[in-house]
This record gives structure tokens, sequence and C-alpha cells, in this order.
């Protein structure tokens, strides 16, 4: 195509200017000095993090780097937005740095003569409402991840920077995290030096109602559940609350045969005001649920139980065998997320599998929830018409978890649960070609086996996956995989080889009620192919479902339902009449937009569960039995 003058000016106005000096690659090389960080988190009545540095230098020019692809997050979402104030001396006096108008997450400057330490501070403003982020402070409970409040000197891998942390909380607060403390004076906790790869790895939670629990009594690797709430009464666990937390540790071990890490922290929020979160480290892991976890242990609580047992799989899966477009010399370093089926897809399979045999999910429990997840790719994932399972993998980095309009259409990271029914087929697989004498836990033990205390990170590629469940049971395993991996198809198929189907009714089971009321909504999916949540928002509308056919978007509102008003009692209502042949008439409001609308509906409500295939081995219960 030929270009016109006009198009050629941005090309000849770049020749101008000066070569755009490129950050240095990391080498692997020890930084000469030590790097001492001082954060102070005691301001928690404007959340704000401020962090002072000392870092020693040479003169000449230096790049310094704010972490920009976070482990875990699997994308480069290193909060740059909310770094403020920042100031760098050196022997006491103001040095200019410039910022990298191509790397927003580069600082540069240049270290006069005579300089051999430089002064660098700045504040991290985190979030004061959800709509700005992830709340990570609040009156009760804090948060600290070690990336948000450290800068480090470019062309060095990390574990090659020393650091020594410090941390100043808030009066009286106690703290959870895998670093060692080396002294404490007042509300000022100094940490052991170590490598910046393993503190930007050991996160902090502190608070002023805190509990620590041993998971692991008199084990030689210590597992301890460190618990932080918005108020004490949130932190009584009875034994038998705990006795499914310490039964997760041992099931664990049993599966994987070893422990990488030489100590595990669970971090645990039980928090309204602190967003929620999961998130693995090697030696600990990152968790928010509500309130009430243990007080509410019997109701929607039990929900999201298979939290600690997800993130406790990555100690082995993702962070001591980690793929190897996932190893990277720092953190500025881009990430490649092509094989987060296995990282991501594998540990949501185990994070099931282990929440059943630790009893934190009872068996029935279990089936139910795996149910909802079949449920979606049979029925509710439109979009693997036109993308395969495989390149959700790139959804980090292409959408970052920003909310979608249409996810049953445009997919979103479906490397998790369309992961998890690849790895329930290939687990039923092994069963059958073995005879049921083989398993995945065989590939598990295999796989992931490294030596006890021994946290070095041992990457891997696709052909060694495939190598691995040859030595389990010989059989073309990469065709297998890419079959599903690439197919523009639901991966269901080992639910059918695990001895169970897929099957529908008109009332939800019991763990079906508990997700609903956990998510406080009304979920019509397989049905109207909508969800209605209590204040009669629609939210997620089914790609060319019933409701979506009408017109009906997400975020409308539902006014009234068949000349009534609307509420989610009154649309199932609506759903069992209208197989009878009366017709759905809704009044919805989009914006300044009402309109009525017919939905032409007759199949009534419909809800997902499991039921044995008469005469086949039943696999999945074997699966979920604990070892």
């Amino acid at each position: 195509m030929r270009r016109s003058p006009l198009a050629l000016l941005p090309l000849l106005i770049a020749a101008a200017l000066p070569l755009h000096a490129q950050t240095a690659p990391p080498q692997d090389r020890p930084y000469p000095g030590k790097l001492q960080l001082e954060v102070d988190a005691s301001d928690i009545a404007r959340r704000v993090l401020h962090a002072r540095q000392r870092i020693p230098v040479q003169a000449g020019p230096l790049t310094l780097l704010f972490p920009q692809w976070i482990q875990g997050n699997h994308s480069p979402t290193g909060p740059i937005d909310k770094l403020a104030g920042l100031r760098i001396r050196g022997n006491g006096q103001a040095l200019a740095w410039t910022r990298d108008p191509l790397d927003v997450y580069a600082f540069k400057l240049d270290v006069p003569q005579g300089v051999g330490e430089l002064d660098v501070e700045f504040d991290m403003l985190t979030p004061t409402a959800g709509n700005q982020g992830r709340v990570v402070m609040t009156a009760d409970t804090l948060n600290v991840q070690w990336n948000q409040v450290a800068l480090y000197p470019a062309g060095y891998y990390a574990r090659g920077i020393q650091v020594a942390p410090s941390l100043k909380l808030p009066a009286g607060w106690q703290a959870g995290t895998a670093l060692e403390l080396e002294s404490r004076q007042g509300d000022v906790l100094r940490y052991r030096e170590v490598p910046l790869n393993t503190l930007l790895d050991s996160p902090v939670f502190a608070g002023r109602h805190y509990k620590q629990i041993d998971l692991a009594p008199g084990a030689k690797i210590p597992v301890r559940l460190n618990l932080v709430a918005d108020a004490a009464k949130y932190l009584d666990a009875k034994p038998e609350q705990l006795k499914p937390h310490r039964e997760l540790v041992t099931q664990a071990i049993k599966l994987f045969g070893s422990q990488p890490y030489d100590r595990y922290e669970f971090l645990l929020s039980l928090s309204g005001q602190m967003s929620g979160i999961g998130l693995e480290h090697h030696r600990s892991s990152e968790n928010g649920v509500d309130v009430d976890y243990f007080t509410g242990w019997d109701g929607t609580a039990a929900t999201g139980r298979d939290l600690l047992a997800h993130e406790y799989v990555h100690a082995w899966n993702g962070k001591f065998r980690r793929p190897a477009g996932l190893v990277a010399g720092n953190f500025n370093q881009p990430l490649r997320d092509s094989l987060l089926w296995v990282y991501e897809g594998q540990t949501q399979y185990w994070g099931y599998v282990l929440a059943a045999r630790s009893g934190l999910w009872k068996p029935q429990f279990a089936r139910d929830t795996l149910a909802l997840v079949a449920a979606r790719y049979a029925e509710d994932r439109p979009g693997l018409g036109w993308r395969a399972i495989q390149d959700t993998t790139l959804d980090p980095v292409i959408a970052m978890r920003r909310p979608k309009a249409y996810p049953s259409y445009q997919l979103s990271e479906d490397y998790y649960s369309g992961g998890q029914l690849i790895w329930l087929a290939v687990d039923a697989k092994l069963r059958a070609l073995s005879g049921d004498k083989r398993s995945l836990d065989d590939f598990a033990r295999v796989f992931f086996h490294g030596a006890d205390g021994d946290y070095e990170v041992k990457p891997y590629e696709f052909e060694d996956v495939v190598a691995a469940l040859n030595g389990v049971v010989a059989f073309d395993w990469a065709g297998f995989l890419r079959e599903r991996l690439d197919a523009r198809a639901a991966p269901i198929d080992g639910l059918a080889a695990s001895g169970w189907k897929l099957a529908f009714a008109d009332t939800p089971t019991e763990t079906g009620k508990l997700v609903e009321s956990d998510r406080k909504l009304t979920d019509l999916t397989y049905s109207l192919g909508l969800t209605l949540s209590n204040d009669n928002t629609v939210g997620a509308v089914r790609w060319d479902g019933p409701a979506f056919d009408a017109g009906i978007a997400p975020g409308s509102n539902l006014m009234a339902i068949n000349g009534y008003a609307a509420n989610g009692e009154r649309l199932k209502d609506a759903v069992t009449a209208a197989k009878d042949g009366k017709p759905i008439e809704l009044i919805v409001r989009n914006g300044d937009v009402v309109r009525t609308l017919r939905i032409d509906y007759r199949g009534g409500l419909r809800y997902p569960r499991l039921e044995r295939i008469e005469g086949t081995p039943d696999r999945l219960s074997k699966i979920f039995a604990p070892k």
C-alpha cells in the first residue's frame, strides 16, 4: 500500500530524535551491595504505604524498575499508577530522574561521582474504595505485597539482588509471612535478608485481630494458618473445623510425596472490608474470604473452601514446577502464559480433589460443584465455537481480568475450569488404560516431586508433561491433550469416562442453592439464559440464549414480570408457568429506555447435577476418596 507524505511524517520525526536507550536486560550476576527497604504501613486512616530504600550504587547511568509482571497474576499488572511522591537523593542532594517514555515502569537517572548510595522514597496510594482496585488496608487488616513498595536496579537477575526488609505496623498489630523475623522493636519488624525474588514472593498479612494455628504439629517442616479478621469473634475456629485443614496438609503431602518449601504459611483474611484474594506464592499464599468462613461453616462459606487447597497446590504446581515461559530473570520481563492450562488448570483440578479428600467438602458437595463446572461447558460456553481453550491462556494479558459483557461468548480465562475438565479426562483415561491401577496421582507424585525444603524452581515445557504421562501409561498424550486444547468444543468427555453424566432437574441441588445465596442472585442460566441479582439487575446473559434473543443485555433492570413487580422468585414462577404455554412478559429498563419484552421459552427450570451411569466404573468417587 502506498503511503502519503503526511503518513510518513511520524517516521521522519522519529528519525530526527535520539535513539531510545532500551533498559538493559538482566544478567545472572550478584548486585554489588545490599538494598535496605523500610516500609511504614501504619497510615491506615489514609491507606498509604510509605516506602524508603537505600540502594548502593556506582557513578554513571542507572535505571530503577518498578515490578511490572506479577507472578500469579500472569500479566503486567504492577500498580505503577498508584506510585506517587518519588524522590531520589544522593549525599543529601536531590537527583533528577526521568521516566522512560516507552517503558513507564523504568526510572532513569545519572548517579554523580562521589555518590555511593541512593536514598529513595515514595508513597503507594492503595485503594480507598473498590472501584480503584483491590482494597489492602482497612482499620483492622492489612496486606503488604512487596512488589508495590520496592524499586530495584535493572541489569540483574532478581535472585542476585539482596534486600534487608523492615515493616512498621499500626500499634499492637501482629503479622504473618513466610519471611523470617530477625527482630521486633515496638511495632517495627525487621526480617532476615533475602534475595529480591524471595522477598516479592513473601507477602504479609497483618491485623489488629490475629491468630496463628499450627496445621502440622510436630512436623519437621512447619505449615501454619495465619488469620486476620475484622473482629476477634471471627477467629474462633472449632476443632472440627480445623481438622479438615490439617487433613488438607496431610493429603497434599501424600499426593505429591514431598514438600518443596522450608515452611508454608497460609495467610487468610476474614473480612468484609479488605478485598478478597487468592494468590499463590512458593512458601505462602494470600487468601481472602468473607468474615463467616468459620462462623458460617455449614452455610454459604462452604462454597469457597477449595480456595486454600487450590493455592496450596501451587507450591508444587506453579511455583516449584513452573512453565519455562513463566520463569524470568526479573519482574519486568514479559511472561509466556501458554502452559497455564497445566499451571492453573491442573491446580484447579487438584483443588477440588483435595477439598474432597480432606473433608473441606463432603463428597456430594464436590460432585455438585463439579456439575456446575460441567454444565458451564456443556451449555454456557458458545464462545468455544470461535475460540479454543488454548487461546484463553493469553487472557491475563488481553483482558487483565477486566469485566466482560458476555463471558460466555468472549470466554474468560477458561484454562482454569476448562483445563480442570481436561485433566479429569486425563485422569479417567489413565485409570482406564491401566485397568484402574494407575492414575493422575502417579503423575503428580513423579512430576511435582522434589527434595523436602528445597524450593529452587524446576521449569518444564509441554514435552516434559507428555513424557511424564507416558511414564505412567504409554499413550498418545500429546494428541489427546492437543485435541482438547485446540478443539472448538467443550472438554466434558472425562465425566462419562469417570462413570457420571450431566443431568438437569427443575430444582437446584443444595450446593446450587448455597452458591446462589452466596452470590446473592437467582441463577436461570440453563433456562432463560440469565442471572438476576437480588436488586433485580440482570447479571450474566448467555449469548444466543432466550433472554439474549429477546433483547435483554447485562446491566439491565428487570422492573416487572407478567404485570407484577419483579423479583427472583416471581421470575422462576413465570418460567414454570410458561411450560403450559403462558408467555413470559417482562418490563425491562436499560438506561433511560423502558421496553416490554416477551420470551417464548417452554423448557421450565433447569439446574445441573451429576447422575451415575449404571454399569460403568465409578472412578469419580475413587478420585475424591482420601488416600
